[in-house]
């Protein structure tokens, strides 16, 4: 990546890309498309548990435990999987955290096998394969960077987000037809052998990697610290780091309201919110694609511009009259695009620009206050929306984040840095 400088972003540190060497093409697609398949399947697998409590209990209290098990842990272990991914080897944590993950998807195929698996046993699995994503995730994104040249990383985060775009939009309707046609506890194989399709790749190739040099006095805690420390001292990544968990503090509620938000409002049903959910995952697609085919050079522009605009249509798409819905689901998909148009560059910039024996622990911290920032957003703007309506609480939270985002132009670290 070209920025035109990175110095003032990194705080001066050199950058966190290598030369991947020959080959590097064959290499990268083969991991990335292994881990394309496992994110792929682990969706469906969620989707499938999430459906299996619905209609086991059809109780809101039993999705609510299912989602908090389902996103602490990998907020929490954030820190710790991050350290691990730059002490140890990232390629054995990837294959490890799929083979666990496999694992407890073999454990519940028995249970309903068996005619024995009771809600817990869902709790626990989803509980430990979150886990295992706080050390799967900074490993093999901090990997990226060591695996395609620094002019590619853009292009790389661009393929990433084009990626997650597709899983939103394929994840339902693959788990709705796998249960349509088999029972759960068969449509569960196919998590694991998307799983072993992820580990195969990382069993053939290598992955090079700047490891932190480990001192058996030294505590995870101190090591972590010190991807603190890489952030704090980056006058840029700091406020950028603030600006997006602010972002995700405001705009993240709107994603779990949003059927209420349609019902409510739209007077639409279980169609209407699946239509708008697959246009916002098509959006994030179009959003990588322009990413991965532009390479852009003014990085922080870009975030700061694509976050703004992403608030902002969120806002607009509230304030479509229920006889527009169709208007409201483009301003919706606007939404999912230029989201990615802010997030994918600055994926981009942590990657190029920190030292990738650090990457691990900078990451799993962005990772970790945009989880913990998620539910608290959650909690804030539940009451406000009994208050004022939920329609006119998207309108308030995408107006705030816009705000928030026009604002940060106005900081002389982030001009500069641009």
């Amino acid at each position: 990546m070209q920025a035109s400088s990175p110095q003032a972003v990194s705080g001066g540190y050199s950058s966190g890309s290598a030369d991947p060497g020959p080959g590097w093409r064959w290499r990268y697609w083969s991991i990335f498309g292994g881990q394309a398949l496992s994110l792929i399947g682990s969706a469906m697998t969620q989707f499938v548990l999430i459906w299996w409590i619905t209609d086991t209990t059809g109780d809101l209290g039993a999705l609510a435990t299912a989602g908090l098990v389902a996103l602490l842990p990998q907020a929490l272990l954030g820190p710790i999987g991050g350290t691990f991914a730059d002490r140890y080897s990232r390629r054995m944590l990837m294959i490890v955290a799929d083979t666990v993950s496999a694992v407890c998807i073999l454990v519940l195929i028995a249970l309903f096998a068996s005619g024995q698996i009771a809600l817990w046993h869902v709790y626990a699995a989803m509980f430990v394969r979150s886990a295992a994503a706080a050390f799967q995730m900074p490993a093999s994104s901090a990997s990226t960077a060591m695996l395609v040249p620094a002019g590619f990383l853009p292009r790389a985060a661009g393929l990433n987000q084009t990626m997650i775009g597709i899983v939103t939009i394929a994840a339902a309707p693959f788990g709705a037809l796998a249960i349509s046609v088999m029972p759960v506890g068969m449509a569960l194989w196919i998590d694991v052998a998307t799983a072993l399709i992820g580990i195969a790749p990382l069993l053939l190739f290598a992955i090079p990697q700047h490891r932190t040099p480990w001192n058996p006095s030294t505590s995870l805690w101190s090591e972590f610290r010190e991807g603190i420390r890489i952030v704090w001292q980056s006058p840029g990544l700091l406020r950028i780091y603030a600006l997006l968990t602010a972002v995700v503090l405001v705009v993240m509620p709107t994603f779990t309201l949003l059927p209420l938000l349609v019902k409510e409002h739209f007077g639409g049903g279980p169609v209407q919110v699946a239509v708008l959910e697959s246009l916002g995952g098509a959006g994030m697609i179009l959003g990588g694609l322009i990413v991965a085919a532009i390479v852009p050079k003014r990085i922080v522009r870009w975030i700061l511009w694509g976050f703004a605009l992403s608030c902002a249509t969120l806002a607009l798409t509230a304030l479509m009259p229920p006889a527009l819905f169709w208007l409201a689901t483009i301003f919706w998909a606007l939404s999912g695009t230029t989201f990615i148009l802010g997030d994918a560059p600055f994926t981009a910039l942590i990657q190029s620009t920190v030292p990738n024996r650090f990457q691990g622990r900078v990451l799993s911290l962005l990772n970790t206050l945009m989880g913990l920032a998620a539910p608290v957003g959650l909690l804030a703007a539940a009451p406000l929306g009994e208050a004022i309506g939920v329609r006119w609480l998207f309108v308030l939270l995408g107006g705030l984040g816009t705000l928030i985002c026009l604002l940060a132009f106005q900081s002389p670290t982030l001009r500069k840095a641009d």
